[in-house]
Formats: structure tokens, C-alpha cells, sequence
């Protein structure tokens, strides 16, 4: 019962480790994402990935197969 609770933590750890360790380590130092530092850093990792998400609009929004989502 319980490792069913915290599968989902170790799913996201395992697929995106760098994400996942960063948001802790910003929820540990309590990081406000409006602040300079943070919010300039934020805003070069979403220009440097708008060049990925404009290979996805080619698609038509069509993705290459079936998506999984999850609702809490």
C-alpha cells in the first residue's frame, strides 16, 4: 500500500532525474521562481526547448502513437 503511494515519485525520478532533483532541491531552499536568478534561467531553458516544440506542431498535434495521462 505504501509503495503503491510512492510509485509514482520513483517513476518520475527514474524518467526525468535532472528535473525531478531540481524541483526538490528548489522546494528544500524554498526558490521563488519570480526571482531573477531563477526566473532568467527558466526563461533560456524555454526558449532553447521551443525548438523541439515546433517540430511537434508539424505533426498537426498528431502524436506518433496512443498517450497515457494520469488524473489525480
Amino acid at each position: 500500500m505504501f509503495i503503491d503511494e510512492l510509485s509514482p515519485i520513483f517513476r518520475e525520478l527514474t524518467q526525468h532525474p535532472v528535473s525531478f532533483l531540481g524541483g526538490l532541491f528548489s522546494g528544500v531552499l524554498r526558490l521563488n521562481l519570480a526571482d531573477d536568478p531563477v526566473k532568467s534561467w527558466l526563461d533560456q531553458q524555454k526558449h532553447s526547448n521551443s525548438s523541439t516544440s515546433n517540430t511537434t506542431e508539424a505533426n498537426n498535434g498528431k502524436a506518433s502513437g496512443p498517450q497515457r495521462i494520469s488524473i489525480d
